[in-house]
């Protein structure tokens, strides 16, 4: 035996022969990439960060995006509203289900990760359930909303009057920040039910669960580019979320006054459409609401003149 090994890492077993022990065993952090287009790239800037829980451990590697990441999410995002937002709804329906099946198969991951994001068990089997009941509630709506919201309005003139809601088009999302999973999905999915596509920054302290979704979505029918999710700093992003030209609506789900005083001015030079989620509580029932459908569509009004048949005594 080599002279040079050393006895502490040596060790006698129960037959008297001698065996090196083995070394602690580093573990391989998983890399979070994001999610633009249907595909997974790292960020193109080159950045990470490493998020920890309250015991101080390094949870993961996770991209830091940058406003090249926006851009490219934005691209992605308005190529895929005619095709998304002209779907039958029903067929969104079946799409948003679908999400909610492949979740359901894969709870005792996300579980998982919420818990080493400082979660109890109990809390992360919530969260995570109501994540699934939360895709499905949103499902069932996707071919209702409209018959609600719809409406045939009374005018002085010889004409049929329509309101209909449709999609506004591309929407930026800063996501709750002070959970991983509930949040994100409670503000994307009733904005691709009614058929809009969108950019979602997720939260920066707990981003397990974002890219985890976004690879459940990948696996969901949905359409690449329909959704886009991003992580990072939401003070650096934010300016660029309400700033593009391109995008239609913004939802901020937090609550920092000067960020939300920004967005606000900003959204004045395209008049973008601006949604604060504050003070929403993810966990009842005022987290889900036909409503947070509508804040993302806009009623469209059609004007239609009756026609006077001679001799039906009347307009039809």
């Amino acid at each position: 035996m080599d002279k040079t090994i050393k006895k502490s890492s040596l060790k006698v077993s129960e037959n008297g022969l001698e065996k090196t022990s083995s070394p602690k065993r580093l573990e391989v952090l998983k890399t979070y990439k994001i999610y633009i287009g249907g595909q997974f790239p790292r960020t193109e800037s080159g950045r990470y960060y490493q998020p920890t829980n309250a015991a101080g451990k390094t949870l993961a590697n996770v991209c830091l995006s940058s406003r090249k990441d926006f851009r490219d999410a934005v691209v992605s995002a308005r190529g895929a509203v005619s095709g998304w937002s002209g779907r039958a709804a029903f067929n969104r329906s079946q799409i948003l289900y679908r999400m909610a099946e492949m979740l359901e198969g894969r709870k005792a991951q996300f579980i998982d990760e919420l818990m080493q994001q400082d979660a109890t068990k109990a809390k992360a089997e919530k969260e995570v359930n109501l994540a699934i009941d939360r895709l499905i509630y949103y499902a069932g709506w996707c071919d209702k909303f409209q018959q609600i919201f719809s409406a045939v309005n009374p005018v002085a003139s010889s004409h049929f009057n329509f309101s209909v809601p449709e999609p506004t088009g591309v929407v930026s999302i800063i996501a709750p920040q002070g959970d991983s999973l509930l949040g994100l999905v409670s503000v994307i999915a009733p904005v691709i039910a009614g058929g809009n596509t969108c950019i979602v920054l997720a939260s920066e302290t707990r981003p397990l669960c974002a890219v985890t979704f976004a690879e459940v979505l990948n696996s969901s029918d949905l359409p690449g580019g329909v959704v886009n999710i991003l992580t990072g700093k939401p003070a650096e992003l934010a300016s660029w979320f309400v700033d593009h030209m391109d995008v239609n609506a913004t939802i901020y789900c937090e609550n920092n006054s000067e960020i939300k005083k920004m967005m606000q001015e900003k959204s004045a030079s395209n008049l973008k459409r601006i949604t604060f989620y504050d003070k929403v509580n993810w966990y009842n029932e005022e987290g889900q609401s036909p409503y947070f459908i509508m804040d993302t569509q806009e009623v469209k009004t059609t004007w239609h003149p009756v026609e006077n048949i001679a001799g039906a005594g009347g307009g039809y």
